[in-house]
């Protein structure tokens, strides 16, 4: 099916784009001050696309997902690679939609002097949530290259 060749990389890019934000956010959030105050275009992009380009993405994903599991057909289940990679990309979304993206618009809102030890911390603790978010994606991405068998 040709039509896969297509697919595939727009699926990638999709999930790259839905991720990217969650994952690069919480290191822009080292210098104490809110971030929307930030004049860097790329911060500011990942703003928007965090807050009003979610949803577009993720639709767009669902449908190319789901694209693939049909081109796919019934070999789909004889591949526990390709089940367990989707059962870690579900736990990586469920990161990013209810802890990540809730904690970062809260840490983004909030004005903090540098000292703030509190807003260090939770700024900290989101920084760790973007470690195991880019540890798992990794998972993903060994899984997605070795294809091993189990």
């Amino acid at each position: 099916m040709p039509w896969l060749a297509i697919v595939l990389p727009i699926h990638i890019a999709l999930a790259i784009a839905l991720f990217v934000p969650s994952l690069v956010l919480p290191f822009t959030l080292r210098t104490g001050r809110r971030t929307t105050e930030s004049h860097s275009r790329f911060v500011q992009a990942m703003l928007r696309m965090q807050s009003s380009g979610s949803v577009p993405v993720g639709i767009g994903l669902v449908i190319t997902g789901l694209l693939l599991v049909a081109g796919l057909g019934i070999t789909f289940v004889d591949q526990p690679w390709l089940l367990v990679a989707l059962a870690i990309y579900a736990v990586d979304l469920v990161l990013a939609f209810f802890i990540q993206r809730p904690n970062l618009r809260a840490l983004v809102g909030i004005r903090a002097a540098w000292d703030d030890r509190v807003w260090q911390a939770a700024a900290r603790r989101q920084r760790y949530v973007s470690y195991a978010m880019a540890g798992l994606i990794g998972v993903i991405g060994y899984l997605m290259s070795t294809k091993p068998q189990f």
